[in-house]
């Protein structure tokens, strides 16, 4: 009985070491990771935060250049009947879409949303006002019908869209 009350009275104290040393160890390790990942996310930012604010300065950009007034004024009717000036404006549109289209992984989905009906609502919006006017007439008044309906909107779809991204933008910065 001697022996084990020895042999416990050297050993106790050994095992309560090793398990002191277990656990500060694991502590240690744990916070070493935690600050590895925190320098990790840092060194991200460096490189992904320029990247974002690039997205967001050419989404901002691909907003305004869909801009009806603006729109209509960079692409120019001159010898177009409506049906073909209608086929340019989509085709404009649509073109300054796919061009920007890989900049949806730098926003946030509702974001890439507001973009995506702004520019699917000034598009249904050239049409309907294209259906109403007779296909053979000059472009012109279709460029004039649709600046002068964009007039009338309370907000257009892509001050709406270029709003949220300046206010989603302020939140992230």
């Amino acid at each position: 009985m001697d022996v084990i009350f020895d042999i416990l009275k050297y050993a106790l104290p050994s095992v309560f070491l090793l398990i002191l040393a277990y656990m500060m160890l694991s502590n240690f390790m744990e916070n070493e990771e935690k600050r590895r990942h925190y320098f990790l996310k840092k060194e991200t930012q460096k490189t992904s935060i320029p990247a974002r604010l690039a997205a967001y300065e050419r989404l901002a950009l691909f907003l305004e250049r869909i801009t009806p007034s603006q729109l209509i004024v960079r692409v120019s009717s001159k010898n177009l009947n409506v049906r073909q000036y209608q086929g340019l404006l989509v085709k404009t549109i649509r073109s300054e879409y796919e061009h920007n289209v890989s900049q949806q992984i730098y926003i946030s989905d509702r974001a890439w949303k507001y973009i995506v009906t702004s520019k699917s609502a000034i598009v249904s919006i050239i049409n309907q006002l294209a259906g109403e006017l007779d296909p053979e007439s000059p472009g012109i008044e279709l460029g004039k019908k649709v600046i002068n309906h964009f007039m009338e909107m309370d907000a257009e779809p892509s001050r709406k869209a270029l709003a949220y991204l300046k206010s989603e933008l302020s939140r992230e910065l």
